[in-house]
């Protein structure tokens, strides 16, 4: 082939790697390519094009001096027989599609850019020129069969490539097999067996997910895709072991390739997100899902915090085990908002240790890892068992300061108090009791704990009056005397005071 046959090329890019990238991608002589000259930015383009005139141009989108938006509508209009292909990164579709208004031939995912795509769109955009060798039709329909599927996956809606490729797809509806599994073309080969097993009349392509997951785009009639939903399920169950190591996903179905974005995005990744909680299940099909686990209240951080302050640790991490259990069986909840709970509580724990004074210095010095374990975990039990061991470290610390005789006899001056509190407790019977002085007694106390005894003893009761008026069972004028206070109305006074209701107020605010 003579230099005059070469499809000329010009690469513009400002970073030097992804321009040496594209140069030695491949022997692109022998491909029918010659790649022409480099620049930076489209300034120093411009001067190149008018002294190489090259047939297209590669041109990033977002560059310094001169972006590749105002290179490509200059180019079309000095240069309208030179074809724009442009380079573009996650999140820049809009400004892409800015360009296509100036007529860019084609664009290409950074991200996903590999030597059979980039190949793809230069033969696609060298076929409008005259003169350039021979179409080479049936390869580079194929090829620009993929590059459609990753401009839909991309969530760009290309109407002219749709109907050019519309006879690969002959059949009415579309459905999507998914799996995270690492060992993509195995499950891609076993998935078109069991799937050529069930409905023989199909097309199948593997779409260009990238590292993500692997997905097989499925192609059939109204009775390929009624006997694929029926006995999918059952087929890839027994097939389960060999075909993923992770949980094989069957979207909802349908009846629009534009639709493809929507469906993946939307469907397809949110079933996958169930195999997080629920590891053990092989196959998750859009309409056949487990039940769910009826509702759970928010967790509810300031009683969890109140447990802690009040050094009733057990409560606590019995009232967080319980919650975050409980919340793991919801299978539809967003995987990084699970995590992220599992984290701020492991921060919070270190912060609120700190603040008692307790020495916390491992536990600060370790949270890193333990976010890391939760942010790697794959499944809600791994993230769980993470949470877990942080606990266990948690009360290793608390033990440590328990240990010490002060708070020992703090513990049980405490332990008093939450037993005897509906009885008429005042500090001359405690200190009876306990064989102290009164006014020792009431000295120690005010040293060893953050509250006083009268102010500990009234936040005791109005944390149990306040558990009393949420479930609403009890009337109010019984609450109060059911906590320990013999007059309703001083009952009122110090719930208020505390928590900043009235008994009434904060009953209604909480129904509601």
């Amino acid at each position: 082939m003579t230099a005059f046959n070469y499809c000329k090329v010009l690469i513009v890019d400002d970073e030097q790697l992804i321009r040496q990238g594209i140069k030695h991608f491949m022997n692109w002589e022998q491909e029918g390519f010659l790649i022409v000259g480099e620049a930076s930015n489209g300034s120093e383009a411009l001067v190149l094009i008018e002294e190489l005139r090259p047939h297209i141009v590669i041109t990033d989108i977002v560059m310094p001096v001169m972006d590749g938006e105002e290179l490509t509508r200059i180019i079309k209009q000095r240069y309208p027989a030179i074809e724009v292909i442009i380079l573009s990164s996650f999140g820049e579709f809009n400004y892409v599609r800015s360009t296509f208004q100036s007529g860019v031939a084609d664009y290409i995912l950074k991200p996903k850019l590999e030597m059979r795509h980039l190949l793809s769109v230069l033969k696609l955009a060298a076929s409008k020129i005259p003169g350039l060798g021979e179409q080479q039709s049936e390869a580079d329909g194929k090829l620009s069969v993929d590059s459609l599927l990753e401009k839909l996956l991309s969530g760009y809606n290309d109407e002219d490539s749709l109907s050019s490729v519309g006879h690969y797809f002959p059949h009415r509806y579309y459905a999507l097999i998914g799996t995270k599994s690492v060992e993509g073309a195995g499950f891609v080969q076993a998935a078109q067996k069991i799937v050529a097993e069930l409905i023989p009349d199909y097309v199948a392509y593997e779409l260009p997910t990238g590292s993500e997951c692997t997905t097989l785009l499925i192609n059939t009639d109204e009775s390929g895709l009624d006997k694929l939903l029926r006995q999918a399920k059952q087929s890839f169950q027994q097939a389960a072991d060999s075909v993923a190591d992770k949980a094989i996903v069957i979207g909802e179905p349908f009846d629009k390739l534009a639709m493809l974005h929507e469906r993946y995005e939307g469907n397809l990744l949110k079933l996958m997100a169930y195999g997080f909680f629920l590891p053990e299940v092989p196959v998750f099909i859009y309409n056949d899902l487990p039940k769910l686990q009826a509702s759970i209240e928010p967790f509810n951080l300031n009683r969890f915090t109140d447990e802690f302050k009040r050094e009733r640790f057990d409560d606590a991490f019995d009232y967080l085990s319980g919650h975050v259990h409980a919340l793991s069986a919801n299978y539809r909840m967003n995987v990084f908002e699970f995590k992220s709970f599992l984290g701020n509580l492991i921060f919070n724990m270190t912060v609120l240790l700190g603040n008692m004074k307790y020495d916390n210095k491992e536990l600060d010095n370790s949270k890193f890892t333990y976010f890391r374990a939760i942010e790697d975990a794959v499944t809600a039990k791994e993230a769980i068992a993470a949470l877990d061991r942080f606990i266990v470290l948690a009360k290793a610390c608390i033990a440590d300061k328990a240990e010490q005789p002060g708070n020992v006899n703090m513990k049980r001056l405490l332990d008093y108090i939450d037993e005897h509190y509906a009885e008429p407790l005042n500090l001359t019977e405690m200190a009876k009791h306990f064989h102290f002085n009164p006014s020792y007694l009431s000295n120690y106390f005010s040293t060893h704990n953050e509250e006083g005894f009268i102010d500990y003893l009234h936040k005791v009761r109005t944390d149990k009056a306040a558990s009393l008026l949420r479930k609403g069972e009890a009337m109010i004028s019984e609450i109060s005397g059911m906590v320990g206070y013999s007059d309703h109305s001083y009952f009122c006074k110090v719930f208020k005071r505390h928590t900043g209701h009235s008994p009434s107020s904060y009953r209604r605010q909480y129904m509601k």
